[in-house]
């Protein structure tokens, strides 16, 4: 008759085990490690990625710096639009005020330089003869 073993007797380190006789019986057992799974190999870090990486703190930076400069430059930028806006009235204002102005000098009565308001006419004829001939005129006051 075989001696009973309870499992909660067994030492640390005993282990029941197969003989190659086929007899099963107690031994002593080396603690077998787990065997470590490898790793994939570590890829390299594309250059495209890496260079984004680098970029993004740049251009938010900038981006940071420009918005606080735009701050700054705020008042200056409003009073210049505000010139801009005056300049072009004051032109829009000379290209309809100056032809009004010539018309209207125009049919005042003693504008011109005839004692009744009348205007002088001038009829030059000028001849040349050659592309570098001197040129001859005469006026004919009417």
């Amino acid at each position: 008759m075989r001696p009973v073993v309870l499992p909660a007797d067994i030492p640390p380190g005993v282990e029941w085990v197969t003989l190659p006789n086929g007899v099963r019986t107690l031994a002593y057992t080396h603690p077998t490690a787990p065997v470590p799974v490898p790793l994939p190999a570590p890829q390299p870090i594309p250059a495209w990625a890496r260079t984004t990486a680098l970029l993004a703190p740049t251009v938010g930076g900038g981006t940071a710096a420009a918005g606080i400069g735009l701050s700054y430059a705020a008042p200056g930028l409003i009073a210049m639009s505000h010139a801009l806006w005056s300049a072009a009235a004051l032109v829009v204002a000379a290209i309809v005020a100056v032809p009004v102005l010539l018309r209207t000098a125009r049919r005042t009565p003693g504008a011109g330089p005839g004692a009744d308001g009348s205007t002088t006419h001038i009829t030059q004829n000028i001849t040349a003869s050659g592309m570098f001939g001197r040129a001859n005129g005469t006026i004919n006051h009417p």
